[in-house]
């Protein structure tokens, strides 16, 4: 995924007049460059982003200067509005279905036993203890012997923040997810803008999110998987607006020729310095948030290491270094070590706070009085690391059949989604107005045209990042490989579809790469562009429509069988 590709593509260049490129340029060229000789090396490190276009607002009375304030508050109201969308589809009845579906009956107890003990107690079977938390008046078994748990304790912290709100309700203990999934919307908007350079496009990838039907389930749901999404895109947003603040300083350091244009130097590329980089150690500590809810957030830390250094080498090589990898080695790779991995490491550890400071969690006082080479660790350090040790043989040992279980190769098409609740209401019940029986289903699918364009999209990020070095597609194709690819390595392993929340985002912003690419150029000639915006727009009102039909699967509405029996497209799907 290299990050030495200039921001190009069919999606936002423009037309420009052919020039003799000098050697420099012929050298970048075989990493994907191909602009101007005499252009700015500024720009070409940090592109501009576009000047938003006034003239809907000059239509509409307003002066130049009002018009201008105007069309730039849309950068901010556009991503606005579409998360109020997402939080209106996400909230509404929320506490529907009232039950504890699926992994809900593990993560919204445990989070309020860290509420109550700071770590996770001991609860009786769930045929026992759910029609308890469901009764009126409520009766709660928590005892404060600890429990041996599979994951870290930072997503159910995360749930335990709703409980602490509304109280061990379904509205309680999935008020947190319905809340991150809303903003992880208006973040993507606001990501795709500083990726793309285009609002709209942006905006784009934000709606496609917003009506993903696999993101819709997972933020109405009390589960982990969620929480690791919204940490891992807010560590993804925080490396390109360190990418920007780093290439800006090093765009800074260049010498200005004669007519005040910066040109690349070897000097600068290979020993200037970028300074301290506050949004990589934002993103170290969004890293280790997401590996404290689970695991494979690791997998997120390792691969977003290994593309910001690309960036950096990218970075020198437009600068002018000579030799930008070794310019990465002296002057930026040990930065990254020592910011990013220890942040993420120290997060991790504070997450188990409650359990180290607790008498009674599970395993807390295993190294107490133990000797060993490792006696010098405080035996807290060495209690948790014991525990760490069997949740780790736990968790790659399941092979516990399920039936809904599915391999990682079929999560792309929606293979095999889960079904999270169903219920068969008769005749006059649960709003069942039928002759027949009726569904109430929840069912974590992905919206499927979206999905299925999402797999031709990932296919054209490939031969943008291939064979024309677009650095945002590297980026792309990064997140969703380091989301999706790792789960490869344990095919025999309970593993479930809806682990792939953690890298929907980056779908969405592959279709709105395609999408953009199919609607043209700016430069395109009219005829060219309203071909291509009309055939974009037919596969984001398909993709709607397509979300609409199945809204009543993600949601637990009541339809009658017959309707639910004619969603069900693919037998895999039952």
């Amino acid at each position: 995924m290299t990050s030495s590709s200039a921001p190009r593509s069919p999606v936002l260049d423009s037309a420009r007049p052919a020039a003799e490129p000098g050697p420099w340029q012929n050298r970048l060229r075989r990493f994907g460059y191909a602009g101007l000789p005499g252009a700015d090396v500024r720009e070409r490190l940090v592109p501009p982003f576009p000047t938003p276009s006034t003239r809907l607002w000059e239509r509409a009375g307003l002066d130049r200067a009002r018009a201008f304030r105007a069309a730039k508050a849309m950068e901010w109201l556009w991503p606005l509005l579409v998360a109020v969308l997402a939080g209106v589809i996400r909230f509404r009845r929320l506490g529907q279905p009232r039950d504890l579906v699926f992994d809900e009956t593990y993560y919204a107890k445990d989070a309020w036993a860290l509420l109550r003990l700071g770590y996770e107690g001991t609860w009786p079977d769930r045929k026992i203890a759910d029609p308890q938390l469901l009764a009126h008046p409520q009766v709660i078994p928590l005892s404060d012997t600890g429990a041996f748990v599979a994951h870290p304790p930072m997503g159910k912290w995360v749930i335990a923040l709703g409980e602490w709100a509304f109280g061990l309700t379904p509205f309680g203990w999935r008020f947190m997810t319905a809340l991150l999934g809303t903003l992880s919307v208006l973040m993507l908007c606001r990501t795709g803008r500083r990726l793309f350079r285009s609002t709209s496009l942006g905006c784009l990838a934000g709606a496609l999110m917003a009506i993903d039907g696999l993101h819709l389930v997972m933020s109405r749901s009390a589960l982990l998987d969620l929480v690791v999404m919204f940490f891992v895109l807010a560590a993804f947003a925080c490396l390109l607006l360190d990418r920007d603040r780093a290439r800006a300083r090093l765009a800074a350091a260049l010498p200005l020729d004669a007519d005040g244009r910066a040109r690349p130097h070897r000097a600068t590329g290979d020993h200037a310095g970028t300074g301290i980089r506050p949004w990589r150690l934002a993103a170290g500590a969004f890293l280790g948030l997401a590996a404290a809810t689970k695991w494979n957030g690791l997998y997120f830390l390792a691969f977003f290491l290994v593309l910001t250094l690309l960036w950096d080498v990218g970075a020198r090589r437009v600068a002018g270094a000579r030799h930008p990898y070794r310019a990465v080695l002296r002057k930026e790779l040990g930065g990254s070590l020592l910011t990013v991995v220890p942040v993420a490491a120290l997060t991790y550890l504070a997450s188990w706070t409650g359990w180290l400071l607790s008498d009674d969690g599970y395993g807390r006082h295993w190294a107490d009085g133990r000797g060993g080479s490792w006696s010098w660790v405080p035996a807290a350090l060495r209690s948790l690391w014991h525990y760490e040790y069997g949740v780790y043989r736990f968790n790659v040992g399941l092979h516990t059949p399920h039936k809904y279980d599915s391999n990682p190769w079929s999560w792309l098409v929606m293979g095999r989604p889960v079904l999270f609740d169903y219920q068969s209401p008769k005749p006059g019940e649960d709003g069942c107005h039928t002759a027949g029986s009726c569904s109430q289903a929840v069912l974590a699918l992905g919206t499927p045209l979206l999905w299925w364009t999402a797999c031709c999209a990932l296919v054209y990020l490939l031969y943008r990042w291939a064979l024309r070095r677009d650095w945002r597609a590297g980026a792309v194709l990064c997140a969703v490989a380091a989301g999706y690819l790792p789960w490869f390595l344990y095919q025999d392993r309970t593993i479930f579809s809806f682990y792939a929340v953690a890298f929907v985002p980056y779908l969405c912003l592959a279709v709105a790469m395609l999408l953009g690419a199919l609607a043209g150029p700016p430069g395109a000639g009219p005829r060219r562009r309203v071909r291509g915006l009309v055939a974009a727009g037919v596969v984001v009102l398909l993709i709607a429509w397509n979300f609409v039909y199945f809204f009543p699967l993600y949601t637990g509405r009541t339809i009658p069988y017959d309707d639910w029996h004619a969603r069900m497209w693919l037998d895999t799907w039952i």
